[in-house]
């Protein structure tokens, strides 16, 4: 044999093992490309904050070595949720296509094509992951990279908060052109996520799943695990993640009928809560008892406040009541004000109300709305319309939401119940996963994400039929994983967020591989 046909043997055998593994390899790419690389932007996109990243080429590369696979029949994909995933992409697409030329509620054309294949990009690898498991090592094998990221994902988000490591977030369109930010001590930790809630809705997902290879393996390395995944939750400081965390961690652990666990688990999350402070502080925050000034005439609201870093401010949004309850409520806020460090107003109601009335002179003077002679009268109905009002007002987070975000969803699927107002037209948020499908896909296109969903459970938590026990544990880790997103989607757009929906499409796509290749088993 000549050194040529050597050499050209060893390459067959190098190509044959490329072949063999190269998607393989690509995906375990992503799991760490994923949670692990900053959201650096390429190119950003015009009319908004998306940008073109990295991920996103590297994923064209995943998919387009899928898809020759799938051609070369190497690979194959799942016909039942092929079928139910086309389902929803028709009506994504449909929704974009009659929404942008017959209703025109999508403005800018290139914006509703790239949400309408952003719900495509996040979805694809659900069937790259279900396509490569072989058997029950490759399962376990993947899991173990991902909880490796999550590991490194942790490691980071402790530099951040103890060792200045720098953060990349798209909280605004300013942040997101890429900038370097260098954390304050009170803010909120992202680790390498665009966000806190990011951050923390990632971390839910996958808790139940930790607990669940820990009780599957019996081994310590999870529950130290479990235990670095709570303690950068809590730093996230984020109330509906955190909420989300105890619905499912708990009820999980009580349906295994794990108590003793479930025990120590809650003494550990009120030590830790009560060490760091801030989470506490966060929910006092929430809703807050004040005096507030409404303009009888015009609705607006005035609240006396001190902006700072450490806090979000009130909103706008109150709940009206009668005399007898802001009576009632003035004695607690009474009460409040003697508990040491507790949120003491700072503001002289009158003197505010005072500066408020000059304020609006002024203005009114500068635009020649009043004249010297009707300045008094002006201040006198001022200040007979402007009244002082005890009521509980909600931070700015939860009243935008209330006051602009979902009601503008609510509108949308006014407008168009089957298939409501298209991607993109809701804009870049709606801190509501649930109002956002119904505002931008209408009924239509939210079911059908339902199905998808619902067909996953039945292929995990469903399936088990109470059977809680050795390898059924991890399946239902899973579930109630996505109970926790599920939990999150009230509050925040949690399915939109790429790097915590590629991770869920991911393994979900392994979890529905691993339980039908124990079905396949089983029948033999």
């Amino acid at each position: 044999m000549t050194i040529l046909s050597k050499l050209m043997k060893e390459l067959g055998k190098l190509f044959k093992i490329i072949d063999n593994n190269l998607l393989r390899w690509l995906f375990i790419g992503f799991i760490f490309i994923v949670p692990l690389w900053p959201k650096l932007p390429l190119r950003m996109i015009n009319y908004t904050y998306i940008a073109i990243r990295a991920e996103d080429l590297y994923l064209s590369l995943l998919a387009a070595v899928f898809l020759i696979q799938v051609i070369r029949r190497r690979v194959s994909l799942n016909r039942q949720f092929l079928i139910l995933f086309l389902i929803f992409w028709f009506f994504v697409f449909l929704s974009f296509a009659w929404n942008t030329f017959v209703t025109k509620t999508i403005e800018h054309l290139h914006l509703g094509l790239l949400h309408s294949l952003r719900r495509v990009e996040y979805m694809i690898v659900f069937f790259i992951g279900l396509s490569l498991i072989k058997n029950k090592n490759d399962f376990f094998q993947m899991m173990r990279y991902f909880f490796v990221a999550i590991f490194l994902v942790c490691l980071y988000g402790l530099g951040q908060k103890f060792l200045n490591f720098p953060a990349v977030q798209t909280m605004n369109p300013e942040y997101a052109k890429g900038y370097l930010l260098y954390l304050t001590p009170e803010a909120r930790i992202s680790s390498t996520f665009a966000g806190h809630y990011d951050l923390a809705s990632y971390l839910v997902f996958f808790i139940p799943l930790v607990l669940s290879f820990y009780l599957f393996r019996n081994q310590r390395r999870y529950l130290a695990l479990f235990f670095l995944c709570l303690l950068i939750l809590i730093y996230t400081v984020s109330r509906i993640s955190f909420i989300a965390y105890i619905l499912t961690v708990f009820s999980f652990l009580i349906l295994l009928k794990k108590f003793r666990l479930s025990l120590t688990i809650f003494v550990l999350t009120v030590i830790l809560i009560t060490a760091t402070g801030e989470m506490t502080e966060r929910f006092l925050r929430t809703f807050q008892i004040r005096t507030i000034l409404v303009d009888e005439k015009t609705g607006a609201v005035y609240i006396g406040q001190k902006i700072t870093t450490k806090e979000l401010p009130a909103g706008t949004f109150y709940l009206k009541l009668g005399q007898q309850e802001q009576k009632a409520l003035a004695k607690i806020k009474q009460e409040i004000k003697k508990v040491p460090n507790r949120n003491k107003e700072e503001f002289n109601i009158e003197t505010f109300k005072q500066e408020i009335i000059q304020k609006k002179i002024q203005e009114a003077a500068a635009t020649g709305k009043i004249t010297e002679e009707k300045k008094e009268v002006y201040i006198a109905t001022l200040s007979a319309n402007i009244k002082p009002v005890n009521t509980i007002v909600s931070d700015i987070s939860f009243a935008t939401r209330l006051q602009i975000e979902w009601p503008r969803a609510i509108n949308a699927l006014m407008k168009n119940p089957f298939l409501g107002t298209g991607p993109s037209s809701l804009t870049e948020a709606t801190d509501n996963d649930y109002l956002r499908w119904l505002g931008e896909f209408g009924l239509l296109g939210t079911l059908s994400f339902f199905l998808i969903l619902f067909f996953i459970l039945k292929e995990t938590f469903l399936s088990l039929k109470n059977k809680f026990q050795d390898q059924n544990l991890l399946l239902a880790g899973f579930a109630f994983g996505l109970g926790a997103l599920l939990v999150n989607a009230t509050y925040i757009d949690v399915f939109e967020a790429s790097k915590v929906a590629f991770t869920f499409w991911m393994i979900a796509g392994l979890l529905v591989g691993f339980r039908k290749l124990a079905i396949k088993n089983e029948s033999h």
